[in-house]
């Protein structure tokens, strides 16, 4: 384990193999293709190339099962080095021949957090993800540019923009099989290449933050609904500490 922190630590990624057994690839790939056909309507975009549903942990109990497993929890707050909760969980599903990559960016600008140390994310693979079916590229050492503004995903220019060192910088793209896991800081810059083959690409994404983060202010569609002050910590039942 000391291997993966100290990989983690300097990149800023690091892939872990098997963290789901074949049995339960298959209980959460199975679940996973049925929750997408009967929850499309609730996906935060509707197009042919991406689908996104966030929370799906409160929704449905076997899903609830991979996003709070503790094998997987185990690692994260390993890696993070102090206490975590859940932030949020998200199916992201490359639809078959999308053919649209996922442009590079960071996502910790985005979330509303304050009093926060570095969060990660573990991006589970639940089926096979080759380099064709949009597997993730990463920056090594992105993780330490904290001082951008959010990145705008429909431009591809904008995180090499914002930080042109980047542009240049070494390039890791990480093929995973089913079961398979990777887990990468919310500052590390990466991208997800197209989908050109005719698989669906399942992943499941369970993101962590510090134990202590409390709500910025900032709107996100997470925390809009819970009508938080400023300040205030992320309330438990929501943000289950995990680990």
């Amino acid at each position: 384990m000391d291997d993966l922190i100290n990989a983690y630590r300097k990149d800023g990624f690091v892939r872990v193999p098997s963290v789901l057994t074949p049995a339960e690839v298959d209980r959460y790939r199975s679940r996973a293709g049925s929750y997408l056909e009967e929850h499309r309507a609730d996906r935060l975009q509707q197009d042919s190339i991406f689908s996104q549903l966030v929370n799906v942990w409160q929704q449905d109990p076997v899903l609830r099962e991979l996003t709070l497993h503790p094998r997987i929890a185990t690692v994260a707050e390993q890696l993070a080095g102090f206490p975590v909760r859940l932030w949020h969980d998200q199916m992201l599903v490359k639809e078959p021949n999308s053919n649209a990559a996922t442009h590079f960016h960071q996502d910790r600008p985005y979330w509303p957090h304050a009093n926060d140390r570095l969060p990660l994310s573990a991006w589970i693979a639940l089926v096979d993800v080759p380099p064709e079916r949009g597997c993730m590229t990463f920056l090594p050492g992105s993780h330490t540019r904290t001082d951008l503004q959010p990145q705008n995903l429909a431009d591809e220019e904008d995180l090499f923009t914002r930080a042109p060192e980047l542009r240049y910088s070494p390039r890791v793209t990480i093929p995973l099989y089913a079961g398979d896991c990777t887990f990468h800081s919310g500052y590390t810059g990466h991208m997800a290449l197209p989908n050109t083959t005719d698989t669906a690409r399942f992943a499941h994404i369970n993101i962590y933050i510090d134990a202590n983060t409390t709500y910025s202010g900032t709107p996100h569609v997470v925390t809009d609904p819970l009508h938080l002050t400023p300040g205030e910590p992320l309330p438990d039942e929501t943000f289950p500490r995990v680990g």
